[in-house]
This record gives C-alpha cells, structure tokens and sequence, in this order.
C-alpha cells in the first residue's frame, strides 16, 4: 500500500501554527495539510491568563485578518459567534483579554479539520530519495510530508546562577496562577524582570497585598522600568518593510540593531506603569505606605536556602553593591528563549549556521539546508537573528504564514500588501523618496 505523504505538516500547535492550518484550510484547500500539538488540547499561557490583562497588539493582530479579513475564523467573528460583538463594541478598545485571546485560540482550534491533539513528534528525518520529511510520533503513526513547518514556540527561561534551583517556592511567571494562592499566603514575596509578564504579576500581587499582608519586592537587571514603545511611527518597525531592511544587514549589524529595539520589544504598557503609580500613591495618602520595594539596576546572581526561608544573593551592578535579600517566594519573570528541538540539533550538520544556536533561514522563513533540497523545513521560531523584532508579534505572525502559503501554492494566494508606511529605511530603499 503506498503510503499517505502530506504537502505540510506542522510540528507544534501555538498561534503561529494556528493561524498557519486556518489559512491552509481556507487559501489551499487542494493541499493536504496536518497540524500536530502533544497537548490534549490548545493551550496558551494558561499560568498567566491574569483577570483585567490585555494583548498587547489589537484584535485586528489575530491568526488571520491580516491575510484575510473575509475570514471565518477572524476574532470579530468570533465574538458574533459567540454573541458578544456589541459588548466588545461598548467596550471601546482594540486589545483582546488575554483570557479571551485563548479562548478564541481555543474555538479556532476546534473548527479546524487539519489540527490534531496528542501527537508527540519525537523525532524528523529527511529521506532524499522518496523526497519527503518522515514524521515519528511517540506512541502514534509515523507520517510523511513534502514540507514541515517548525512551531514549537518557547520555553521559560531561567537566568543561568539559578538554573536547577526552581521548586515550589522559586518559580518562572508562566506558572503564576498555578501557584498563585501558596505566593499570596507567603510572608514575603520577590519579583524578578522588568518586562509585561513582571509587571503585570507585580500589580496583580501589590492589588492582593493589603489582603494578605506581605511583603512584596520587585528586581530587575536593567536600567529602568521603562515603558513600551506604543507609537504609531515607532509600531511601524512590525512591517515587512522593516523585515526586508532587518534581513539584509550583515549578521552582526541584525545583532545590534536588536541591542537598541529593546523599547519595542521588552518594555510595559503604559496603563500597567500607571496602574501601579496609582494604586502606590493612593496608598502613601495618609503616609501609611505598604511594605513594597521597587529596585532597578539589581542582578540576582544566586539563591540559598535560609531555615524555612531564602536568601538571594543580589548586586547593584552599576554602584558594584552586593546584598542579601531574604523572601519566601521568588517569582522569575524573566522571559523566553526558542524551544528548538533535539531533532533539529540532529540535523545540525545538514544546515546552514550564523552563530552556534542560531540557523540560517531565507526570508521565506525556509530553513538553509546545505543540499539545497526541494523539500522545505520552515521556522516559526528562533527568528529575531534573521526577522528582528517580527519574530514574537502576533500581527507579523500573519504575514509570516502568507508567505509561507504562497510558497508552498506557488502563487500569490494571500498578497504581502506593501507601501503602507510612512518612514523608510534607507535612503532609496523601501519605497522612493517624495518629490518636493
């Protein structure tokens, strides 16, 4: 019997890959295509799905409007679905609930034919004679495909002096809720990081603390706790003009520019930054102020158990001040780094490298394979070497996949519309300068 080859495969199931099997299904419906999560089901962030947390980018950045606002799996029609339109509309804002967002996911999830939970890819192979990727599940099937599609996202990261030391008591943000009603019980609460995840746990914690009366410390590394880059000028470097431009610099020039797009990619929203001012100086009214430390320019270099408690062991980097701080609970906000595969270290020397962990990838997001095979691999993640500051946006994640959809059909099947900025990038390029 000869066996099924399938023309995508799509290894992981997030908002990439989603967004990725809904325009499939709708664009290419002549292609064959699965989508494969080892979940049971779709999950996004649940540890972090905080009451009153926002996107931080409008409805209009969901899996697809941006390639095909005719959709039937955009967010507005979800809401009508779902009988919420004119809430959403009384509402008056363009960010999603966080919790919402999921659901959405969720109900996208369910309403696709090509999406399958439960599958875990242990490992890809690549067999030139057949052309085609073999596809090994652990307990399942083994599947073919022509192409494969990279989505395994990312995992928490943890700062190197306390890798091995998380437990119960130190965890990453992703696992915030799980833990939640054990932190607020503590006497003595630790934030670490200075981006969204932190500061949205900070406010969550500093709302509960009077509550639960204890003490809440919030560290960061960086400078500042600076806000988000939210301008209309400044949001247009999540365009493909940007890409285009960010793609053809030299490698150590992308690794700059991402140094200086910290505002962009790292920082608070505004409200957030003001709801905690607000709610601290409310506090302060009659002089009676919390037990809150807010420190920037401190770096926790380590974490020893004290009796029933910890000490951190931390340091003021720009002053050279080393310190110790007791607490009860840590909480690790500090980010995430690309899930890559042992599958794809495996192929290490099939590939094209720029740096030790990071791959070369075309601008079509095809991963550069040394025998230039017909046969593609594409990466939705580990791309901020290559893509700059597209490679975690949720509304870039669309343009993504239309390229990848027009790859794989060879034609224009969902249109990369450009000319919609009002900056360029350098002098002649991206667009020809006004005439005056």
């Amino acid at each position: 019997m000869a066996k099924e080859v399938y023309d995508l495969i799509g290894i992981g199931i997030g908002p990439f890959n989603l967004g990725l099997a809904a325009l499939m299904e709708e664009g290419a419906p002549h292609l064959k295509t699965r989508f494969l999560e080892q979940e049971p089901t779709f999950e996004w962030h649940p540890g972090m799905l905080i009451d009153q947390t926002d996107l931080q980018v409008s409805f209009l950045a969901d899996l697809v409007t941006f390639a095909n606002p005719k959709s039937k799996y955009t967010f507005l029609n979800y809401l009508h679905k779902h009988g919420r339109l004119l809430s959403f509309y009384f509402l008056k804002k363009f960010n999603i609930p966080r919790h919402e967002y999921s659901m959405y996911c969720q109900w996208v999830a369910r309403s696709l034919s090509n999406c399958t939970f439960g599958y875990e890819v242990t490992n890809v192979t690549y067999d030139a004679g057949d052309a085609h990727y073999r596809i090994e599940g652990k307990n399942a099937e083994t599947l073919y495909a022509r192409h494969v599609t990279l989505g395994t996202g990312s995992i928490p990261m943890i700062p190197p002096p306390l890798e091995g030391k998380t437990n119960e008591d130190i965890i990453h943000s992703s696992d915030y809720l799980y833990h939640e009603q054990e932190l607020k019980s503590a006497n003595a609460i630790t934030v670490v990081g200075s981006g969204q995840s932190a500061a949205e746990v900070f406010y969550d914690l500093l709302e509960e603390q009077e509550r639960y009366n204890y003490k809440l410390t919030w560290y960061t590394r960086s400078p500042g706790f600076f806000q988000l880059e939210e301008s209309s000028i400044g949001q247009e470097l999540f365009s493909p003009e940007y890409v285009d431009y960010f793609y053809g610099l030299p490698y150590e020039e992308r690794q700059n520019a991402l140094a200086v797009l910290g505002p962009l990619r790292h920082g608070v929203q505004e409200k957030t930054l003001l709801s905690i001012y607000e709610l601290l100086y409310h506090r302060s009214v009659e002089r009676k102020r919390s037990p809150v430390k807010i420190q920037a320019l401190t770096e926790v270099e380590g974490v020893s158990a004290s009796g029933e408690n910890y000490l951190l062991s931390c340091r003021q980097w720009q002053k050279g001040q080393t310190f110790e701080h007791p607490t009860d609970k840590v909480i690790l906000a500090t980010g995430y780094k690309p899930l890559v595969p042992e599958w794809i270290e495996a192929m290490r020397d099939e590939l094209e490298w720029e740096s030790e962990q990071e791959f070369k990838v075309t601008r079509d997001y095809r991963l550069v394979f040394k025998d230039e095979r017909p046969n593609h691999l594409f990466a939705l993640t580990n791309l901020e070497h290559t893509h700059g500051t597209s490679a975690t946006n949720l509304a870039l994640s669309v343009k993504r996949n239309q390229h990848i959809v027009n790859v794989l059909t060879g034609e224009e099947t969902y249109p990369v519309y450009r000319d919609n900025l009002f900056q360029q990038f350098m002098e002649g390029g991206d667009g020809e300068s006004p005439e005056w």
